[in-house]
């Protein structure tokens, strides 16, 4: 099995993730990248990183290779600047939406696009094979503090655009990687910030790192009593964002559609890519601008290629992923919301525009299931899955079935041990008779693998 998922490695400390294991991999990825060169490394405020950023410190020099430490930092920022400082590839040590007790790695190229399975799998080889570059005394890699990153980005940004707006916006970093980041750079582009949750802490206090409907009450409660427009509201390390307004959580499916409308809207070419796990909301409202929706395999990195190979004017993910091109290849959850606010007069805009569109009935299920077993399980599953009849069934990134209103999901998690079961539907009854089905499919599969 590699060490790699959808989204970089990623475990629980002091479990599958250990200090001699950053320590070799930090050895790996030196040994993948040229004598001299540098690679910029930030983190979110987990209570891990200092223990996970020694580790790889320690390996990475010792192949030969520079370190620029840029602090705690979102995951945006630290890509784009892997590319604005000039580095061979730039870390971030973060867990993303997953609980405290998770951290993990994920490798960014100058391009600003995650590491491809490609370059996964020869850090991988290197790792297994314990073939590791150690360079002389006098040629170990050095660490140096870059203390001016932070400005960097904010004077990059910018650069690219502006906002002008009367709204009241609520940020709600939930603790993590963007606490006293994003409302710094909000305020700085001249917008009024009402923070909440807006201290580091690794333990992330004040609410559960991934932002829900029922992760959010208490920050609509504040949006509601502070008379504020929209809350903004970022995972662990800010790659993913969601919103709400006075009327609760905005949704997922309803967000991506809206943001990639306005995108749309403005761009020549009106092509939109996502992933297997996107609804078709996102196609009816791409529509709207005359655009289409071309789909691929779950993960920002995936996406990101759909992007670059189709010169898509944006790519989404479903749990409120965007990557803008004159941004970067890179999933940034702050410049998207820039974006958003320069182009709406108001929040209510957002529903007007999701109730124009045809109704659509969406769930996401979980259920667990270990790493070890998700393929025999999976394969279990595919074996029955004509007893639905569907119209198509698509392989590419777990098992897809498609109906003439409807659309199934079954695939495992790339970054827990889970197996999700997604569908949606125009009928609920229908969606919710599939998903039902979908999961009992699972849990059958799990005891076969598992009695």
């Amino acid at each position: 099995m590699g060490l790699f998922g959808t989204s970089g490695v990623r475990g629980v400390v002091g479990e599958e993730l250990t200090s001699e294991f950053f320590l070799e991999l930090g050895m790996a990825l030196g040994t993948c990248l040229p004598v001299q060169s540098t690679v910029c490394m930030a983190s979110d405020p987990r209570l891990s990183k200092d223990m996970i950023k020694a580790s790889l410190n320690a390996g990475i020099l010792s192949a030969g290779v520079n370190v620029t430490d840029l602090g705690v930092l979102p995951t945006p920022a630290l890509a784009f600047l892997t590319r604005k400082l000039d580095c061979a590839s730039g870390v971030m040590i973060t867990a993303s939406h997953n609980p405290p007790q998770f951290n993990g790695v994920k490798i960014w190229d100058p391009s600003t696009i995650g590491y491809s399975r490609e370059q996964e799998e020869a850090i991988e080889k290197v790792y297994y094979e314990k073939r590791f570059r150690t360079a002389p005394w006098d040629s170990l890699g050095q660490v140096t503090t870059n203390v001016t990153a932070r400005e960097e980005y904010f004077k990059a940004i910018e650069k690219i655009i502006s906002v002008k707006t009367d709204l009241k916006i609520v940020v709600d970093p939930g603790n993590g990687a963007a606490s006293q980041f994003a409302t710094d750079l909000f305020k700085r582009m001249g917008i009024t910030v009402l923070p909440v949750n807006d201290e580091p802490d690794g333990t992330f206090p004040s609410r559960p790192s991934e932002p829900r409907a029922d992760t959010l009450v208490k920050t609509i409660q504040y949006l509601k009593d502070e008379k504020a427009d929209l809350a903004v509201c970022f995972d662990g390390d800010a790659d993913r964002v969601v919103f709400c307004d006075e009327k609760g959580f905005l949704g997922y499916n309803e967000m991506i559609g809206f943001i990639s409308y306005l995108v749309a809207e403005k761009a020549s070419n009106k092509t939109v890519a996502t992933t297997v796990e996107t609804g078709r909301l996102l196609d009816h409202a791409v529509a709207q601008a005359g655009g289409k929706v071309i789909r691929g395999k779950v993960g920002d990195v995936a996406v990101a290629h759909l992007v670059k190979d189709y010169a898509a004017c944006i790519g989404v993910e479903q749990v409120g992923v965007y990557i803008l091109p004159e941004i970067g290849m890179h999933p940034d959850t702050l410049y998207a919301t820039l974006f958003l606010l320069q182009n709406m007069e108001h929040p209510s805009e957002i529903r007007t525009f999701i109730h124009s569109l045809p109704e659509m009935h969406f769930e996401k299920k979980g259920i667990e299931c270990s790493n070890d077993k998700k393929q025999n399980v999976m394969k279990e599953v595919e074996s029955v899955i004509d007893v639905l009849e569907p119209e198509e069934v698509n392989l590419l990134d777990g098992i897809r079935l498609e109906f003439s209103d409807s659309w199934l999901l079954i695939r495992p998690s790339g970054t827990e041990p889970l197996i999700r079961v997604i569908c949606e539907s125009e009928s609920e009854s229908k969606m919710k008779t599939l998903i039902n089905k979908g999961k009992t499919m699972v849990e059958n599969a799990l005891q076969k693998v598992n009695p």
